[in-house]
């Protein structure tokens, strides 16, 4: 039960799924319990995931040829964004303004904190989205199911690969107001197991449906993405912050798409 409820507090604080009234009575509230739920951060990633492949299956099924496809991967795109508020594509803007907008650490966090979109934020964005798109259409030429395992397996890939951040580095938002506060005193060992065994299947799938050097490739480029975010925030502001995790699940879900779609 009280893994259930680490879960159901996940859902609340990543996408706009309710949970409200007596449910969330039943879950309640602690940042022991926001930190104690950061290992099924994952597990929302299948709920995501899940929807994403249903809507790009449903529009593919109406909407053939090579404009359907983009068509799909635009309407799955939509519906992630509903999903989660756009919460982690916020994140990847105002990491790219913080650290666009100045090389000082101090007014980069500054930055960051603004709940204004800046240049650098706004192109990050249309290029991840439009990245994402076209990628997704590429994936759906080599078959629906293709794409739509791709989508269900980087969206649990991706939310697994901020843990580790969470779990290495330094937490240097700002105190008072940071969402992320309560996870800055990092995660136990066992947090990341449990955020393992969520992304274990996500891998086995990925080896099912792909040519197995490929799904290989997109684990690696997971792993390589979040690497080198981390070690972008650490060398730029010393830590990581929330936007940092945000900025994280897109560059490593769309570093699966890339390395799924690669056909060389």
């Amino acid at each position: 039960m009280q893994g259930l409820r680490h879960f159901l507090l996940a859902l609340q604080f990543f996408t706009r799924v309710p949970v409200t009234g007596r449910l969330a009575g039943w879950v309640g509230f602690s940042p022991a319990m926001l930190r104690a739920s950061a290992a099924h951060f994952p597990g929302v990633g299948w709920l995501v995931g899940a929807v994403a492949a249903a809507v790009f299956l449903l529009a593919q099924a109406g909407l053939p040829g090579m404009a359907g496809a983009a068509a799909a991967a635009l309407l799955s795109t939509i519906a992630t964004v509903l999903l989660t508020g756009a919460f982690h594509e916020d994140g990847l803007a105002d990491v790219a303004d913080g650290l666009g907008g100045s090389a000082d650490r101090a007014r980069a966090l500054e930055i960051m904190k603004d709940s204004r979109i800046g240049a650098f934020g706004a192109i990050a964005l249309v290029l991840a989205l439009g990245l994402k798109i076209a990628l997704l259409a590429a994936l759906a030429g080599q078959g629906a199911m293709i794409a739509a395992s791709a989508l269900l397996a980087a969206h649990v890939l991706s939310r697994l690969a901020p843990l580790f951040l969470i779990r290495w580095l330094p937490h240097v938002g700002n105190e008072g107001t940071s969402k992320s506060k309560p996870l800055a005193d990092a995660i136990g060992g066992g947090a990341l197991v449990v955020g393992a065994l969520y992304a274990l299947p996500a891998a086995a799938l990925l080896l099912a449906t792909h040519p197995p050097m490929r799904a290989a490739t997109a684990l690696l480029a997971c792993g390589l993405g979040a690497f080198l975010v981390a070690r972008l925030l650490l060398r730029r502001l010393q830590g990581f912050t929330g936007d940092g995790l945000g900025a994280t699940q897109q560059v490593c879900e769309l570093a699966v798409y890339v390395a799924l779609a690669w056909q060389a």
